[in-house]
């Protein structure tokens, strides 16, 4: 049974920090690459960032660059969105996914950052 449950969301002056976590299903986790999603309100849902199965690689949205770190932890199947220099503009549901992303969403986080 997939399972991918998001945490971490709330309210945040704008410049604040907020730490995000997806605690995933271990069948889908271990062996994927994983992605986290967000979606704005009346916008398209955009990827930010993915990391490697192993947790080597990652890589970012333009607009997370320099500002988002995603990782990861194998052991208990979880995955992490460290994210700083919050903008107004990164107000949004964030989610996590596979990537390419399953048909299955979680619930997502709402962030929302406040000018």
């Amino acid at each position: 049974q997939v399972q991918l449950v998001e945490s971490g969301g709330g309210l945040v002056q704008s410049g604040g920090s907020l730490r995000l976590s997806c605690a995933a299903s271990g069948t889908i986790f271990s062996v994927n690459l994983m992605g986290w999603y967000r979606q704005a309100p009346g916008k398209q849902r955009e990827l930010v960032a993915t990391i490697s199965s192993g947790g080597t690689t990652t890589s970012y949205a333009g607009s997370a660059k320099g500002r988002f770190t995603v990782s990861r932890d194998n052991a208990k199947n979880t995955m992490y969105l460290q994210m700083s220099s919050l903008k107004p503009e990164d107000t949004a549901v964030y989610y996590c996914n596979t990537f390419p992303s399953l048909d299955y969403w979680g619930k997502g986080t709402l962030v929302t950052v406040s000018s």
